[in-house]
């Protein structure tokens, strides 16, 4: 094991330690992307909380961007999760777009399905070189949800044949949702609420895992990413450790550094919900992908979101006579259809949000 991946397992509380980070095109974050240990809170150990709410806050305004250790995430259901999606996304095109994605963005993505329209920093005009795989919850056909048609809210798209790719993701998404839960009340105390205010806004999370395939983009043209510049929607991201670098975080400075690479961990960023919940005290942070490597890189982020039917509106520690509310009040899924709809050529498709290849 590395001399990094032994430090951060002995750290205290919301400690920094050292951590590797690729070279390449940007530079290290080391420094502005702290690596810190969540253990003692999810062990429940007395004042974690509040030691760990205080340097979150810290990175939270400064570049949006953490890195985690400690976690609890058994590593066989990241390896596993990693190998089932290399697996996939190895599969012939026409048995891919059998579960293509349709009006739930569920399903699968190819090249050419996504521009990201709403990035606050660059111009995106060509669509991301990569393809994915959408995974939610795993409803059954008479859940309550899928019976009223809720908005965004549907059945996975599993590939036939594949029972290990189910049982792999399925279990990867459930243990994900249960930790990345526990860590809200952390960022509660950041805003200097009491731990328990989201309790009620995530008591059913709306949560999504996106499996990504990045092939080798060692020359990209001038507005040509893996995945290009933008910010998330949701509340807080959750990304394993690829084996290979390619993630870029972009600084208030304007500069694209790389989050510490420590083995076993997890980078985390703000999303455009905390940034409204915060009233962007906590703005989220752009970010890039560009696959420099000589081979296929793959990323699993998992992303934490509210409630689906939950009302997002600033917080009363983040809203003064001097400092007002930049932001109506919404809901998750209200807000995320609008970006979805703007950002995925199959929502815009025939009006019915369906894929069409062509």
């Amino acid at each position: 094991m590395s001399e990094a991946a032994d430090a951060w397992r002995d750290a205290g509380p919301g400690s920094p330690v050292s951590g590797g980070a690729a070279s390449g095109a940007s530079a290290s974050g080391q420094g502005r992307i702290p690596v810190l240990n969540v253990g003692p809170v999810l062990a429940g150990e007395h004042g974690a909380c509040a030691a760990l709410a205080r340097a979150v806050a810290r990175t939270c305004e400064d570049t949006g961007f953490l890195v985690v250790a400690n976690h609890g995430i058994a590593p066989e259901l990241v390896e596993n999760t990693f190998a089932q999606a290399a697996r996939f996304f190895a599969l012939p095109t026409e048995t891919k777009l059998a579960v293509k994605i349709g009006q739930y963005n569920i399903g699968y993505l190819p090249f050419g399905g996504q521009v990201v329209r709403h990035s606050p920093v660059n111009r995106n005009t060509k669509p991301n070189f990569s393809e994915s795989f959408y995974i939610t919850r795993d409803r059954a056909p008479d859940h309550p949800d899928i019976v009223s048609n809720k908005k965004l809210i549907g059945l996975n798209r599993w590939p036939p044949d594949m029972p290990e790719f189910r049982a792999a993701t399925v279990a990867y998404y459930n243990a994900m949702e249960a930790m990345t839960r526990r860590l809200v009340p952390v960022f509660s105390a950041a805003l200097d609420l009491p731990e328990d205010y989201f309790v009620a806004a995530f008591a059913e999370p709306h949560c999504t895992l996106r499996l990504i395939h990045y092939p080798p983009q060692p020359d990209p043209g001038d507005n040509e990413f893996g995945f290009a510049p933008h910010t998330d929607n949701n509340f807080i991201t959750f990304l394993a450790q690829s084996a290979l670098p390619g993630l870029e975080v972009r600084t208030e400075e304007g500069k694209w550094i790389r989050p510490p690479a420590v083995p076993g961990t997890f980078v985390v960023n703000t999303g455009a919900m905390l940034g409204r919940y915060s009233n962007d005290r906590f703005k989220p942070t752009p970010h890039r992908v560009i696959n420099r490597n000589d081979r296929s890189r793959y990323a699993i982020p998992f992303f934490l979101g509210p409630n689906h039917d939950a009302e997002v509106a600033c917080v009363p520690t983040c809203v003064s006579p001097d400092n007002p509310a930049r932001y109506e009040k919404t809901t998750y899924g209200a807000f995320s259809a609008r970006l979805l709809t703007l950002n995925f050529a199959h929502r815009q498709a025939g009006g019915n949000g369906e894929y069409y290849a062509g």
